[in-house]
């Protein structure tokens, strides 16, 4: 039986996912970041759900999607309600999960061609003595 890898085409997609990092396509990310189906913002400034506001939840609505993942880290940890609500206003639907699991839903829904944006979570990197 011949194995043959099928590589999603279309859309950037999630190769690995760990505590500290995620890897989009062969780029590792240790720094929090917003993937669009086609389009990957990295830098995003924060380390914490708790952090989230208008202003870093603006680049994901500038990204037009009909869904959101939040990633939030290891768990599951949910923003205020007024920053959902930021989301729900706007008509944007919004999931809250960790980022293993925001990183397999992404997979799935961008494979069906879906307006999805995952914005991931991840802690500042620990400096070497840390």
């Amino acid at each position: 039986m011949e194995l043959v890898l099928d590589k999603p085409e279309g859309y950037l997609f999630i190769r690995r996912q760990a505590d500290d990092s995620i890897t989009v396509m062969d780029r590792t990310l240790r720094r929090s970041f917003i993937l669009a189906r086609r389009q990957l913002l990295e830098d995003w400034p924060i380390t914490h759900a708790g952090q989230l506001d208008a202003a870093l939840a603006a680049p994901i609505m500038a990204l037009k999607p009909e869904l959101v993942l939040l990633g939030t880290g290891p768990t599951q940890i949910f923003p205020s309600s007024d920053v959902l609500a930021l989301f729900v206003d706007q008509g944007i639907g919004v999931e809250v999960m960790s980022n293993a699991s925001a990183a397999r839903t992404h997979g799935l829904l961008a494979a069906e061609g879906r307006q999805v944006v995952a914005a991931f979570i991840l802690a500042e990197p620990s400096r070497p003595g840390e």
